[in-house]
């Protein structure tokens, strides 16, 4: 497995594989890796010729006060898994290399990264956005790997891909879950043992709602209501917020709509010091 830190001489290894008809497929990653970013990376040596992953944590998306100081980097750990993975080439950048000097631009989904998440985290998806940009343009995959937890994130970055006629095709794998429901995250190092117990109920709060929506209820207020009572049952959990939103424009229900299409059903919970998101599609 080839480790390399500049953006030339990604660019030149990815541009040669391309010369040569190899696929490539590229797992972008903040490091600190678990098993969705595992199932990421067998897809993309499942499905492709070659496989590059990144590790970097970037400071553009993360606010102030929020955790970009503390957020776990355990490179070696994050290397074993990645040739475990069969990855060809992993990316360890930084961020003098991504944001040199003089850097002023900043890539900008309008309105898919106004609400949910993006209500909480003003200036998370510019971040988010701004990176992928790049990583997509140093990378040049055919294929580029995200997971459903982040579905918000998946669904902004297909359009700012499809907008910027970046040509890769934006894959989104199921959530990888623990045995108990809760979707593995970076973050989930951050709980304890009593809220690494409580933590599930984000799980059990959103398959309620989804057995209801099976059932037939498609009162938007009714499916959030159930979910949110569920996790509010929880006395460690602390909801930032439960919404449905259309699953491709990411508006938001309102509490006496109905749900008419595809749709899905979002949460983000705090556990002490621990944000966790999570989500299922609601499918007609």
């Amino acid at each position: 497995m080839l480790i390399k830190n500049d953006a030339a001489g990604v660019q030149a290894w990815s541009l040669a594989c391309r010369a040569a008809g190899l696929r490539i497929g590229f797992v972008p990653t903040m490091g600190a890796l678990h098993g969705g970013h595992a199932a990421l990376l067998r897809a993309a040596r499942a499905e492709c010729d070659r496989v590059i992953a990144s590790v970097f944590v970037n400071p553009l998306q993360f606010g102030p006060g929020e955790d970009f100081a503390a957020y776990p980097r355990p490179f070696e750990r994050d290397k074993a898994l990645c040739a475990e993975a069969g990855v060809d080439l992993l990316y360890h950048g930084n961020p003098e290399d991504f944001y040199p000097p003089g850097f002023r631009t900043e890539v900008r989904v309008r309105e898919l990264g106004e609400t949910l998440c993006g209500r909480a985290r003003p200036g998370h998806f510019e971040g988010v956005c701004t990176v992928v940009a790049k990583l997509l343009l140093r990378t040049f995959p055919h294929r580029a790997y995200f997971g459903q937890k982040d579905y918000q994130q998946a669904a902004i970055i297909r359009r700012m891909a499809a907008d910027l006629d970046i040509p890769a095709a934006i894959a989104v794998l199921p959530t990888v879950r623990e045995p108990d429901g809760l979707a593995m995250s970076s973050r989930n190092a951050y709980l304890g043992p009593a809220e690494r117990a409580a933590a599930p109920c984000i799980f059990r709060g959103l398959s309620a709602a989804l057995a209801r929506f099976a059932a037939g209820e498609r009162g938007a207020g009714a499916l959030v209501g159930t979910c949110r009572s569920v996790i509010a049952a929880e006395p460690a959990a602390a909801i930032e917020y439960v919404a449905a939103a259309d699953a491709e424009s990411l508006r938001e229900y309102a509490v006496e709509e109905r749900i008419g299409g595809r749709a899905v059903l979002a949460a983000a919970v705090r556990f002490g010091p621990a944000r966790l998101i999570d989500n299922v599609l609601l499918e007609p």
